[in-house]
């Protein structure tokens, strides 16, 4: 229930307060004084978009803040807490537009996206606009007055449930096979490659070492002789030989040794180059016994190597870790492909069971609607009879469907409001009037059936008059006694009937207009009544009808 409203530099709206009774409220006012840039406000409180066009001051923020009391509707709670937003019985929705464009909106001076303050407004309250006239007429909107009246949201809830399920199945199934396909189109493909890194046998390859192998074998005559010529020069061969050159002179310094600390230094650091020479002289002489000429090794690495440059170059590629990277990745491609059929019939399997859990709960939440059609149908007529449309006859045609996100039901209201004439597509037959009052009366056999806490009409009384006004104004304040109602109006038959009256009007005290409202007291009320009774200047009779009115 909407316990205050405050609004500051919206539209015309300089500033504008009101703390609206628990029952019937009724708005009237002067035409263009600002009733339903009201209701545009308010309609920022539930998540509409915010525009800077519309402040009253370019700059100065505008400010739509509403208290609303919420201790009787539990549901709440859940989507509170759902949305991590501190719960409140006495909750404060706001929205911000600065002068720049930036909008911002709080609940509980908690910062929140307008997705969040949607689905919070949607339980608080429900706005009757000339849009949501128009509403009227898609299906989606004709099958959520069925599940509202039918008190579906048990199997609904149960029904999306399964279709959420089967729709993530057949989700992963489609993937699944894309990929299959996918995969079989490369399948021999890959085994091919993959049977072609086996053969090349790359697990512990060293391909530097038998590059380098193969470069010692390829030129191992060469090789050896140079070797051979490094052992002649060293120890074999004329009295040029360096050893033996060495020795003489390491045996000439240690002869003088013994006259001089240096020339023992020298001698010793002689000896350490002696050691050196020798060790490289056996080493030489290793690696020269070593080398052999082994034609049949180097055929045999040479089609080694030229077997792996060719895998190298096809997979560019330049290393054996590269190549080895890549059989794994195959590997795993035709194990998966292998793999796939047997998860594909696994999800098929899954698929089937939740298609049977589809059709269950969507068979029984179309029960559960098509069981209200006729009662829905006979009591919207009589009410519609009460409001001076006599002949008016509305239909349901419903025709099954493949499972959808709201079922397996698809509806169209038919109606028509004149004898003898069939009922068409809502869009097609019904008049402005017409819709208020089919509307209205929807509205009026889902208040018991929902937990709305506050209901808005913007001029549903459009088209009419009289006696059918009075009748539309008293099934309000039935409407009233369980919800919050706010009725703006032009009729004085409904502005008499309301608990408490609220006039909007302009102010032009100041350079720019402005719109104000007040709460009228009862002789205030008399004379508002009669003014929209008589005009301006009401006479006695407009007075005493107004007074008649207010006390029938």
């Amino acid at each position: 229930m909407l316990k205050h409203l405050l609004i500051k530099n919206y539209a015309l709206i300089r500033e504008l307060e009101m703390q609206p009774s628990a029952h019937l409220n009724i708005i009237t006012g002067e035409t263009g004084a600002g009733k339903s840039i009201m209701l545009g406000a308010v309609g920022m409180l539930l998540g509409n978009r915010a525009d800077t066009r519309m402040l009253y001051d370019e700059e100065t923020k505008c400010v739509v803040e509403g208290t609303f009391d919420i201790s009787e509707y539990a549901a709440l709670k859940q989507v509170f807490g759902e949305e991590e937003l501190e719960y409140d019985a006495e909750t404060v929705i706001r929205r911000e537009i600065s002068p720049s464009g930036k909008s911002r909106a709080f609940i509980n001076d908690t910062p929140v996206t307008l997705e969040v303050l949607r689905r919070v407004g949607e339980y608080l309250m429900d706005v009757h606009s000339q849009h949501d006239t128009l509403q009227l007429g898609t299906n989606a909107y004709q099958l959520s007055i069925l599940d509202a009246y039918a008190q579906t949201t048990a199997e609904l809830e149960r029904y999306q449930q399964a279709y959420r399920g089967m729709r993530r199945l057949q989700q992963a199934l489609d993937r699944l096979q894309d990929e299959a396909a996918s995969m079989r189109k490369e399948a021999d493909y890959n085994a091919y490659l993959l049977q072609e890194l086996e053969e090349a046998r790359l697990d512990g390859l060293d391909q530097q070492e038998q590059e380098e192998e193969l470069e010692k074998l390829e030129h191992a005559e060469e090789i050896k002789v140079k070797l051979a010529g490094v052992l002649q020069a060293l120890e074999y061969g004329d009295e040029l030989a360096l050893n033996p050159q060495l020795h003489s002179v390491l045996a000439e310094l240690r002869a003088v040794g013994k006259y001089a600390e240096s020339y023992r230094q020298l001698a010793q650091r002689l000896e350490s180059v002696v050691i050196e020479l020798k060790d490289i002289t056996r080493e030489v002489e290793a690696e020269e016994g070593a080398v052999e000429l082994d034609q049949e090794r180097i055929v045999t690495l040479q089609d080694r190597l030229s077997a792996l440059y060719k895998l190298q170059q096809k997979h560019g590629v330049q290393s054996v870790q590269e190549l080895l990277q890549l059989r794994n990745e195959l590997s795993g491609k035709v194990n998966r492909a292998e793999g796939l059929d047997e998860e594909i019939a696994a999800i098929q399997q899954q698929l089937q069971e939740a298609r049977q859990q589809v059709e269950e709960t969507g068979t029984a939440l179309s029960k559960k609607r098509k069981g209200v059609f006729e009662k829905l149908v006979k009591q919207i007529e009589e009410l519609l009879g009460g409001l001076g449309m006599p002949e008016a006859r509305l239909q349901i045609d419903h025709k099954a469907i493949a499972p959808a996100p709201t079922g397996l039901d698809e509806v169209n209201l038919l109606f028509t409001a004149n004898k003898g004439m069939k009922p068409q597509p809502l869009k097609a037959v019904a008049s402005g009037g017409e819709f208020s009052r089919l509307m209205f009366c929807v509205k009026y056999v889902l208040a018991d059936k929902t937990a709305l806490p506050t209901i808005v009409f913007d001029e549903i009384d459009t088209g009419i008059s009289g006696e059918i006004a009075l009748k539309m104004v008293r099934m309000m304040q039935q409407m009233a006694r369980g919800h919050q109602v706010i009725s703006i109006s032009h009729l004085p038959q409904i502005a008499a009937k309301g608990e408490a009256h609220y006039f909007v009007y302009k102010d032009n005290s100041t350079a720019k207009t402005f719109s104000r409202i007040k709460k009228l007291t009862e002789e205030e009320r008399v004379q508002e009544i009669a003014k929209m009774i008589g005009g301006a200047t009401p006479s006695a009779v407009a007075f005493e009808s107004a007074r008649e009115l207010m006390a029938g």
